[in-house]
């Protein structure tokens, strides 16, 4: 079975939508839904948009993923666009923090909003976060001192770009950057633009326009690797400070 087939299944059951309902809202026929649910027809490009319009998902991720994967609340606003947001469960329907690697950082670009990408991730669950979803994410370089190269940043995902608190810190993905860790301010009455400010002052503020942003994550707790031994930071070993809870926990700094 394709995606999109599986796909209008699964986004009119987390409707609780009969074939019928759903076939009246789309200007569709029954047995149209069916016949496009069960395979033995392929939606054409007009049904396509209806059902991306409708759910506001773009066509992409309705033909390429599938996403049946997601739960309802997987589909997340950011900016204008709704798209998809993987979100992993245990078997306790508990949420858990993706741990994105140091080396596959540079893909995260490309892989978060595709949930084969993310489940591929190795996972672990911090019972101490407050609610909501967390990822952690590794930090290169020194321009967020005193948060070192090779640290991690355990942040919380915002769903919306008016969500941000002026001057706290947050990772976020951009179309030309890929991921940062920033100050994060806004810059006038339209906020149309954000300014990404470093606590290293060797490095320049810049604006980011909200259109760029992809992603946000607002910082929880930062965990620091640096004392241990180069040999031991591997990502099975990071895995284990995580469990074990034998990292430094750094406190939010409420500006």
């Amino acid at each position: 079975m394709k995606p999109i087939q599986a796909n209008i299944k699964h986004l009119r059951t987390l409707k609780k939508m009969s074939q019928e309902r759903f076939a009246d809202e789309l200007s569709w026929s029954r047995s149209m839904v069916g016949s496009y649910e069960e395979g033995r027809s392929e939606p054409p490009i007009d049904r396509l948009i209806d059902v991306s319009n409708y759910f506001d998902i773009p066509i992409d991720i309705l033909v390429k993923n599938d996403l049946r994967k997601a739960k309802d609340t997987s589909f997340i606003e950011v900016g204008n666009k709704r798209v998809l947001f993987p979100v992993t469960v245990n078997e306790n329907n508990e949420d858990l923090i993706e741990i994105i690697p140091a080396k596959a950082s540079a893909g995260y670009l490309s892989g978060y909003d595709d949930p084969e990408y993310i489940e591929q991730l190795q996972k672990i669950k911090l019972p101490f976060l407050p609610t909501g979803t967390h990822r952690a994410f590794p930090i290169k370089g020194d321009s967020m001192l005193p948060v070192k190269d090779g640290a991690f940043v355990v942040a919380k995902f915002l769903e919306a770009i008016s969500d941000i608190k002026n001057g706290r810190t947050y990772i976020v993905l951009t179309k030309n950057d890929g991921l940062v860790y920033k100050r994060v301010y806004t810059t006038d009455i339209d906020n149309a633009d954000l300014l990404l400010s470093s606590d290293n002052k060797s490095y320049q503020p810049y604006l980011v326009s909200k259109e760029n942003i992809l992603e946000l994550w607002e910082f929880t707790c930062c965990i620091n690797t640096q004392e241990y031994d180069e040999k031991e930071l591997k990502l099975s070993s990071i895995m284990m400070m995580f469990q074990e809870l034998k990292v430094e926990l750094e406190a939010i700094k409420r500006m």
